[in-house]
């Protein structure tokens, strides 16, 4: 239990509350009030019981050096990700808070901070991710009793309208880039890889005969180095290959050895973005006639195909290598909506087989043909 003890220097009166942490730490703080003291241990005393104490000496640390901290146990991030990590803290975090301490980050403030932060939106939900996740962490050490960068209202991130080209798009597209990244433009549209793990993919990945690729790593510029590194979401995957792939990609890889890569730029080294968006992609829509694309629609593309083809959802989702469904059908859901034609087609399939072509009732029916929604006979 605290106690209060009664001060007087220089004619003021003060009264001074004291406790003793959980670890023992011995913890005081002075009030102008004998009834603003008691009313202060009785909330710590509350707070203990109910497991939400918090040291106020634990929270003095500032935001910078609790940063340091923070960064450095995450040892669970691709190097890409630990890189954005750390540039939101310098560019953006660090300057506002990185002299204050802990204690002091009210959530108005995170609030008017996030407002008035000149980015996209996309950039600003990034920055408070990034802020949050923060603090949070310091809640969790028990620094902080809540974090004050949760229910913070958030600029809206408008989406942008997707492009889907078609088979014939394709074709068209591969033979305007020319011979060195004809198959690279086929490869990306027919199995959605993301361009990181279509530039680390490895010969030993690629399974002719079950015609499968594995997706186990993905590679991308960490502070001008290309860094290999685990894919997003750290998660292996297997994408089908179409059959017309098969003999291109056989004699692309002929001659290589099984840990070298697929895809390489000039110098055998892992291709890069830029190199093919500026050399090759942008120069072929402009001989097309047709808007500027960029390799990540290539990968919109692949899944615009599967799901025309009749693939279902979890089908989509393990090819682009989603962590759900759901995140599936929040990108993609739109394209089902082309299918219903297929299951109303079934339907009438399967109960004209039932119930003949005049429709007779009281005949002996043979059962009906079950067919499989999604495919056309």
């Amino acid at each position: 239990m605290g106690e209060i003890r009664k001060r007087e220097r220089n004619g003021h009166i003060s009264y001074l509350a004291r406790h003793y942490g959980p670890e023992g730490r011995k913890v005081s703080k002075s009030f102008d009030r004998r009834k603003d003291a008691a009313d202060w241990l009785t909330t710590v005393e509350n707070s203990k019981l109910t497991g939400s104490y918090v040291d106020p000496t634990r929270s003095k640390i500032t935001v910078k050096a609790w940063a340091e901290r923070w960064i450095s146990s995450k040892v669970n991030l691709a190097p890409k990700t630990l890189d954005r990590y750390e540039g939101i803290l310098r560019a953006h975090i660090e300057p506002r808070w990185g002299k204050v301490q802990l204690a002091k980050v009210t959530h108005a403030e995170v609030q008017r901070w996030i407002a008035g932060i000149d980015a996209a939106p996309a950039t600003v939900k990034k920055v408070h991710r990034v802020m949050s996740m923060l603090m949070a962490y310091a809640v969790a050490d028990d620094r902080l009793a809540r974090n004050p960068a949760d229910k913070i209202s958030l600029p809206r991130v408008r989406q942008a309208e997707k492009r889907f080209l078609t088979h014939q798009q394709v074709h068209d597209l591969a033979e305007a880039v020319g011979p060195e990244y004809r198959l690279m433009v086929l490869f990306l549209a027919y199995t959605g890889l993301r361009w990181g793990e279509m530039a680390a993919l490895r010969v030993r990945r690629l399974d002719f005969l079950r015609r499968r690729a594995l997706v186990a790593e993905s590679v991308t510029p960490v502070k001008g180095v290309m860094t290999f590194g685990p894919t997003k979401g750290h998660e292996r995957r297997e994408v089908p290959l179409s059959r017309f792939l098969l003999e291109d990609l056989s004699q692309h890889v002929a001659g290589k050895a099984p840990t070298e890569l697929v895809f390489t730029g000039m110098r055998g080294a892992a291709l890069r973005y830029p190199v093919f968006q500026r050399g090759a992609l942008n120069q072929a829509c402009e001989r097309l006639g047709i808007p500027r694309l960029t390799p990540h629609e290539l990968r919109h593309t692949a899944a615009s195909l599967a799901i025309a083809s009749g693939a279902d959802i979890k089908v989509v989702q393990q090819m682009l290598g989603h962590k759900s469904a759901t995140m599936t059908l929040d990108q993609y859901g739109h394209l089902f909506g082309d299918r219903l034609d297929v299951v109303a087609d079934a339907m009438d399939t399967a109960r004209a087989k039932a119930l003949g072509d005049r429709h007779q009732i009281g005949t002996k029916q043979e059962p009906a043909e079950v067919v499989e929604l999604g495919k056309r006979r």
